[in-house]
């Protein structure tokens, strides 16, 4: 096990350096960030200039790039072009968005899987066609719509909720952008489990246990349903990433001061410090999770052994 996780982590330099190459140069072309500075009129061209020497604007991108990744490896990410350190923002809009995803992971977790469970069971019968059809539909309306419904409803028309979330962000205000946050993984966790569900329980492995009387708790939990988990937590561990990195339209609905308002903001004003430091950082999540999802496979399928 230690070789693997040695080897895993050797191999994750490369991707990183990969991605965040690539992240870095689509940034790059994005446009010129010294003209968002000067506002609506042009810089002239002193100011310009001065600008890009400060922030280093104006050597070629291959050494900006390993300038940037230089700094990386020591913990400096960069100052964006108000003049606050990356790492300040980076401090407040984290914890916020990891809350966020904790609350939308814990909807994938206990209703996607719970419900993919019961329908793997009762494949056929009117739970699991109600629940195949609730799914599809969740899947084809988009999150904004979501969203916006559940702002109008719940924080506007009946008063359950505050429309905007407040600077503190407690879980409990993250339920319902959490659950808008989930809304389209929770269905595809819940079809995923139905479906894996429903194959293994016709593989011998299940047919042997039931014919030694065992309990049927006991075979769901610890033979059916540990092998049919392997494709639903390979799923769920890379959503995370997706997850925290794709929550821009719900932190916009809900007024979240997270990762995603962060990247927006940082787009939408071209400073190229902040995203390329915030997107760093999610590469960094990406990688780590998939390196404990392998490490579960090993938990969840006594089978698999790493060397």
């Amino acid at each position: 096990m230690g070789r693997y996780v040695v080897r895993r982590l050797l191999q994750m330099v490369p991707v990183f350096i990969g991605a965040t190459l690539l992240i870095f140069l689509m940034v790059n072309v994005m446009g010129d960030p010294v003209a968002g500075l000067c506002g609506e009129r042009q810089c002239d061209p002193a100011t310009a200039a001065q600008l890009k020497k400060e922030f280093g604007l104006d050597k070629p991108v291959w050494q900006q790039y390993l300038t940037y990744m230089g700094n990386v490896f020591t913990g400096d990410f960069g100052t964006a072009f108000n003049g606050q350190e990356v790492t300040e923002l980076m401090a407040t809009a984290f914890p916020v968005t990891i809350r966020l995803t904790v609350v939308a992971i814990l909807f994938e977790v206990v209703i996607g899987i719970t419900l993919g469970v019961v329908t793997g069971l009762r494949r056929g019968r009117p739970v699991d066609t109600s629940v195949l059809l609730l799914t599809l539909v969740v899947i084809s309306i988009p999150t904004f719509v979501t969203g916006l419904l559940l702002q109008l409803l719940l924080g506007v028309e009946w008063g359950w909720i505050k429309p905007s979330v407040s600077t503190e962000a407690t879980f409990g205000e993250l339920v319902v952008p959490g659950l808008v946050l989930a809304s389209v993984s929770l269905a595809y966790v819940t079809r995923l489990t139905r479906t894996s569900i429903a194959e293994n329980k016709r593989s011998d492995y299940v047919r042997t246990a039931v014919a030694k009387g065992l309990p049927r708790r006991r075979v769901i939990t610890r033979h059916l349903l540990r092998n049919s988990l392997i494709p639903v937590v390979t799923f769920i561990g890379a959503d995370i990433g997706a997850l925290m990195g794709g929550a821009i339209v719900t932190e916009r609905i809900f007024n979240i001061h997270g990762v995603g308002y962060q990247l927006y903001q940082g787009i939408l004003r071209q400073n190229t410090q902040t995203v390329v430091g915030f997107v760093t950082v999610l590469v960094l999540v990406f990688l780590v999770a998939n390196l404990i999802v392998d490490l579960l496979y090993a938990v969840l399928d006594p089978r698999i052994r790493y060397a």
